[in-house]
């Protein structure tokens, strides 16, 4: 996932480097996720690999490095996860919702309007888990991959 270039002072000079090390030689190009994200996934590890077709999705898996506690000056080993986009959306999920109920509230302040909550009452939930198909599920398709009908003349 691309910085936002008012958090990019928070991340370290060798943070590509980093990333990459986590992505590519630590977890071999696979999404590293085991149900951090609130997933069951078969086998125990999310099936996800770089530049492969999502098992789920069906979209191109770009791998990214997520941070467990969301703070991007922590780049202990512990602290990050190769996650393949699925994933590290459902890890943040809880954290991006706080954030924007942040933000909006701010917003509204600035523009003279009361909150109707504190802060205090904020807190991260995760997202539900869906239930997932364990046996007979069908591969998604690909946008380019779905038929198409033939014109009619």
């Amino acid at each position: 996932m691309p910085i936002r270039p008012e958090n990019l002072h928070r991340y370290p000079r060798d943070w590509n480097e980093i990333s990459a090390r986590i992505r590519f030689e630590r977890a071999g190009g696979r999404c590293e996720c085991t149900g951090h994200c609130g997933l069951t996934h078969p086998g125990g590890r999310c099936p996800a690999v770089h530049e492969q077709i999502h098992p789920d999705t069906g979209s191109m898996v770009g791998l990214t490095t997520a941070h467990l506690n969301h703070t991007p000056e922590d780049v202990r080993k512990t602290n990050l996860l190769a996650a393949c986009q699925l994933c590290h959306l459902r890890v943040d999920h809880g954290h991006h919702r706080v954030t924007r109920s942040l933000t909006l509230a701010a917003r509204a302040a600035a523009a003279g309007q009361l909150g109707l909550l504190p802060e205090t009452t904020l807190t991260r939930t995760e997202p539900p888990t869906p239930p997932r198909p364990t046996r007979g599920r069908a591969r998604a398709a690909a946008l380019h991959q779905l038929p198409f009908p033939e014109p009619e003349m």
